[in-house]
């Protein structure tokens, strides 16, 4: 593969990924991209401002964010019709992971306008990387939801899912969280990845209940950001000659879903947990 040059050749939107942390980790690409465009779209421009500050960028920046996205789309438009170069900025990490931007480069590329990926750091890839579990199959699911009901169903969705799954989690709810997982994964091995490429990075791995005490035992790991990971479910030592889903959706009919899961897992010998987490999975199906 031929070397792609930095320089602005023709009018872009340039998706610009910063440091999560450490101010060091960003790219010797993204500088020149940052020092060369027109116009940086931001996220939050006065959080943005001190990085672009510290290399001694000097562009204007135009604040781009949930709330104003579709209505600055527009004059977005314009400006790159009018043949300038954009690049677009988060607070941290890559732009529209878990972040705005989606609606725009949706939109751009629907004209047929230029969006050009600036590689960088990521808050999940890092986390991924370190945290020793299974890497050849994950899933990203974001933030987790805030209300206790939606949280449980997602996480018992994720409890069917063969490999790694990774989420955002608000440090206030990491021990709620915790928790629940402890009933309804208690031997699932997770990891606590916080504060990554900071001062203060930390990793936590065990169970669900170990972690629980270790972040309830001392409070600077309610604190910061937080990647959760969950090593995804073993194969399954059901008995092959039953359709486990339709056994879990029979005897729900009849008894709660614990209860059930427990009747499934004495026929089939399967864990009475991960069973309850399918059977949860498949009432969240629409």
């Amino acid at each position: 593969m031929s070397d792609q040059s930095t320089q602005l050749s023709v009018p872009a939107l340039y998706i610009v990924a910063t440091p999560i942390g450490n101010r060091d980790d960003i790219t010797l690409r993204a500088l020149t991209i940052l020092r060369s465009v027109d116009r940086i779209l931001a996220e939050d421009t006065r959080h943005s401002q001190h990085l672009l500050q510290h290399y001694d960028i000097n562009r204007p920046l135009v604040s781009v964010h949930e709330h104003n996205e579709a209505g600055r789309l527009t004059q977005i438009v314009q400006w790159l019709e009018a043949g300038e170069s954009l690049a677009l900025i988060t607070d941290a990490g890559t732009p529209l992971i878990s972040d705005p931007g989606f609606v725009l480069v949706r939109a751009l590329r629907e004209r047929g306008l230029n969006v050009v990926p600036i590689p960088g750091v990521s808050a999940v890839i890092t986390a991924l990387c370190a945290a020793g579990l299974p890497t050849d199959r994950f899933q990203f699911i974001g933030f987790l939801p805030a209300k206790a009901g939606p949280r449980e169903r997602t996480l018992s969705a994720v409890l069917s899912y063969r490999g790694t799954s990774l989420c955002y989690e608000s440090p206030r709810r990491l021990l709620d969280t915790l928790n629940l997982l402890a009933e309804l994964a208690p031997e699932r091995p997770l990891v606590v990845a916080r504060e990554l490429t900071k001062q203060f990075e930390t990793f936590l791995s065990g169970t669900a209940s170990e972690l629980a005490a270790r972040v309830h035992e001392d409070s600077d790991q309610q604190r910061g950001e937080i990647v959760l990971l969950i090593h995804g479910q073993t194969e399954d030592v059901l008995n092959p000659g039953i359709d486990a889903d339709a056994l879990l959706a029979l005897l729900a009919e009849h008894m709660p879903p614990k209860k059930a899961a427990g009747e499934a897992a004495r026929l089939l010998g399967g864990s009475k947990n991960d069973l309850y987490a399918r059977l949860l999975a498949q009432k969240s199906k629409p």
